[in-house]
């Protein structure tokens, strides 16, 4: 076990060395557009893009991938991804800065799908969980210290985004380097998003929670700092606070959802959320004085919980659909999920904003709260309509990665012998309706309530 994250330790040293950059040009575009005056819905918009580009580079890159080979392709959307960094130094109107930010999201994808592949070629049955492990703490730690270089330099500069360009050069070295083998790409494998529905609807639109939550904060978390008066530090420590926290109680729920009904883990996460979310409204509302230290901690006390229960919806969403899937159908329908939180994740901003303008900028964690506690009626709801699935079909939970359908190869859970990419967005299918007919048949038995 040692030894296999020995031999990946180049590989995640350059991952966090490109999250680090990654982390600090998302904040830095957001504070930047908010000193900017740009307001809430262009906010939302250029925001957004990323999330665009995002789910377009998930579907496109596998076949540069296929192309040119994964060296090749790291290289040059790491290339791409600089210097769109540093063309918002230059750029400064924020509708360009949407097309940047839906480049970035592009070449982030390839640079995610290049770097999952070969950590998912350097595991193995026993190991996969333990690399995915590592890969998650990586992503949330470095972000979360990405924050902070924003007190480097002035956000109306050029010096942050040169940082974003040189962290993103860096990263490159490792794995121009690296001596592991490059993979074979995965068959492609079809999953109808409707038969994804049918299977586990809560868990379908748990993911498009955690989207529409988590798309809006990281849209427009900046923007609500920086009308909250709040300087440089102070926006680094709420992003940060919120980030960290994600990483706080995604294991502890969900090895809890191992021993009860998923279903309730998802409704009780939710209702903490809109707690959250409350106390940050209502903070606002009451004119919190963050220059107090009891004030600050209960602000940044909030922001913990909020980043902790809403990263936690996912991965319990994923293991509550996973329930009621055949081990070879797991990576194709996460992929469904994936795409049912991009979509979330680029709606969600858009809509946030929208309330924005409405009600101020408070409208941000109002549209949080909503859309947890519609979550939290529906767990409820469903857990009235249909039974748990039963133990011995329960699999245990496992953190996962909300990149790229890649990074779900490496969840232990599944059985990768019909490798599998993709899904498909062809509800009508008539290899996956007759597929599905026959498993409903085998499960029949045991639940014949709809899907």
């Amino acid at each position: 076990m040692v030894s296999v994250l020995f031999s990946v330790t180049p590989l995640l040293g350059g991952i966090g060395i490109l999250l680090l950059g990654h982390g600090l040009l998302g904040t830095l575009v957001g504070v930047g557009l908010a000193d900017m005056d740009a307001g809430a819905t262009v906010s939302g918009i250029v925001m957004a893009c990323y999330f665009l580009g995002l789910i377009l580079g998930a579907l496109k890159v596998s076949s540069v991938i296929g192309a040119v080979g994964h060296v090749r392709t790291f290289a040059a959307f790491a290339s791409l991804y600089s210097a769109a960094s540093l063309a918002h130094a230059f750029l400064l109107d924020p509708w360009l800065w949407g097309v940047l930010r839906l480049v970035e999201g592009f070449t982030m994808a390839g640079l995610f799908m290049c770097a999952e592949s070969w950590l998912n070629a350097r595991g193995t049955a026993e190991t996969r969980g333990t690399l995915l492990s590592a890969y998650m703490i990586i992503t949330y730690f470095f972000q979360g210290v990405a924050q902070f270089l924003l007190l480097l330099g002035q956000t109306d500069g050029f010096m942050l985004f040169a940082m974003v360009s040189i962290l993103t050069s860096l990263a490159l070295v490792p794995v121009a380097i690296t001596r592991i083998p490059a993979p074979d790409l995965p068959e492609i494998s079809s999953f109808s998003l409707f038969r994804l529905f049918r299977i586990s609807p809560t868990g379908m639109f748990g993911a498009l929670t955690a989207g529409l939550v988590l798309g809006s904060f990281y849209s427009l978390g900046p923007l609500y700092a920086r009308t909250l008066g709040l300087d440089l530090t102070g926006v680094a420590s709420f992003m940060s606070a919120v980030i960290i926290g994600g990483l706080l109680l995604q294991w502890p729920l969900g090895r809890l959802s191992d021993r009860m009904d998923r279903r309730l883990i998802i409704a009780g996460t939710s209702l903490a959320l809109v707690l959250a979310c409350l106390v940050l409204i209502a903070g606002q509302w009451v004119g919190i004085d963050l220059s107090l230290a009891l004030d600050k901690g209960v602000f940044l006390g909030s922001a913990v919980l909020f980043g902790a229960v809403v990263t936690t919806l996912y991965p319990v969403s994923v293991a509550l659909v996973n329930d009621r899937l055949d081990p070879v159908d797991m990576v194709s329908a996460s992929g469904g999920l994936l795409f049912t939180y991009s979509i979330g994740a680029v709606v969600g901003p858009l809509i946030a904003a929208a309330i924005m303008e409405w009600i101020g900028s408070s409208g941000l964690f109002l549209f949080s709260a909503c859309v947890a506690l519609a979550m939290t009626a529906y767990a409820t709801l469903r857990m009235r309509v249909r039974e748990a699935a039963p133990e011995e079909e329960k699999r245990p939970f496992q953190i996962v990665a909300r990149t790229t359908p890649v990074a779900t190869e490496l969840d232990p859970r599944a059985d990768y012998d019909d490798g599998q990419l993709s899904f498909d967005f062809n509800a009508s299918s008539e290899e996956g309706e007759a597929r599905a007919t026959v498993e409903d048949a085998e499960r029949s038995a045991a639940d014949t309530s709809p899907r």
